[in-house]
Parts: structure tokens; C-alpha cells; sequence
């Protein structure tokens, strides 16, 4: 069972639905989803069992949600770089490393959430591993739609490089295997990026 032990927190001032996410979160990515019971949710939260399944009908869908609000993070940094970038796709892809790069320090510690979540989940059909997998093809439809714009020669190629890296850069970091990462990370997304826009500008080999 996750430990309960009292801190310091912000949740006491939350309104109720809104404190059991704060401390399921918390206890999720410490503690791990199978390892947490909605007891213990309830405890760090201050509430009561009763009182949890009156916002979420199960435990299952308490997960979901607390990765739906992580996903919207996720897809918030998108928005940024595009708001930060607009009519820069090159900028845009950029800034996504960066977001990742930046966030590293943290997974250090607890891992990426989806990561984690997909290993503890291996059910195609619950409902937190579909927000995961939707929440990734969302993700990989907007990255396409940024190296199109960029004009890169085979976008869905880039996406897929670049999201490698991205993901692989996360597991490497939560396992330490690799040193200063995220400025690793950068310069591999810019030679990425860099390579697919010179193989458009390249004069073709049968020109003339």
C-alpha cells in the first residue's frame, strides 16, 4: 500500500474533485497505478472512499482522467509553439524538443507518466490506455502536420524519427543511461529536421 505520511501540500485547498487528482497524481507517480488504492487517494486527499466514487465511478476512470489532464499538457505545448512560432514550422519542431528536453530533470525522478501508465496497463481496452494511445496519435498527427508545412520531402518519415527520439530520450533519462540528454536530444532533432529540408532544396541527381 502507498504510504499516507502528511506533508506540506496544496491539496487541502482544492475543491474536492480537483484534490483527488492532485493526490492521485501524486501517489500514481510514486507509488505506481497498481500499487495505489483509491484508499489511499482518499486518505492523502483528506476524503473518503465514498467520496471519491462520487466524482469518478471507478478507479479505472480516475486513472483515465488524471491522464486526460496530463495529455492537455502535453497538447498545451503545441499551442505554445505555435502561438510562440507562427508560420515557423522548423521553430515549431524545435520548441517541442525543447519542451521535452526541458522536462527531462523531471522524468528523471518519476518517469513520463504514459510510459509508465503502458506498462502497468496492458489491456488495449481500459479506458486510461486508450487516452494514452489516442493522446500519442494526436500527438504524431500534429508533429506530421508541422514537418508538411516545413516542407520536408517525407514528413511521415521525419515524424517518426523525431518521435523516436523524443521517446527514447524519456527512457534513457528515467534510466540514466544517457548523459546530458536533453542537449543530446536537441542536436539529434535538428539534424533530423535540418537532413529532411535538404533533401528538398537538393538539386535532383537526373537535373539537366
Amino acid at each position: 500500500m502507498a504510504s499516507t505520511a502528511a506533508r506540506p501540500s496544496r491539496v487541502a485547498t482544492l475543491p474536492p474533485r480537483e484534490r483527488i487528482l492532485d493526490a492521485a497524481e501524486e501517489l500514481f507517480q510514486r507509488e505506481g497505478i497498481r500499487r495505489v488504492g483509491v484508499q489511499a487517494i482518499a486518505e492523502r486527499a483528506g476524503t473518503t472512499k465514498m467520496a471519491i466514487y462520487r466524482h469518478f465511478e471507478t478507479k479505472d476512470a480516475l486513472v483515465a482522467e488524471w491522464l486526460r489532464i496530463v495529455a492537455a499538457q502535453y497538447q498545451a505545448a503545441f499551442d505554445r509553439v505555435e502561438a510562440e512560432h507562427p508560420g515557423l514550422p522548423r521553430e515549431q519542431i524545435l520548441g517541442l524538443a525543447r519542451f521535452i528536453a526541458e522536462g527531462l530533470p523531471a522524468i528523471s525522478h518519476r518517469g513520463c507518466p504514459f510510459i509508465n501508465s503502458l506498462a502497468e496497463l496492458p489491456d488495449r481496452g481500459h479506458p486510461a490506455r486508450q487516452v494514452v494511445e489516442e493522446h500519442k496519435a494526436l500527438q504524431a498527427r500534429r508533429l506530421a502536420a508541422m514537418c508538411e508545412a516545413a516542407g520536408m520531402s517525407d514528413p511521415v518519415q521525419a515524424t517518426a524519427e523525431i518521435t523516436f527520439v523524443l521517446e527514447g530520450a524519456q527512457v534513457s533519462t528515467q534510466n540514466a543511461s544517457i548523459a546530458e540528454a536533453g542537449d543530446r536530444l536537441m542536436r539529434i532533432v535538428e539534424g533530423i529536421v535540418d537532413r529532411h529540408s535538404r533533401s528538398v532544396s537538393a538539386p535532383s541527381a537526373t537535373a539537366g
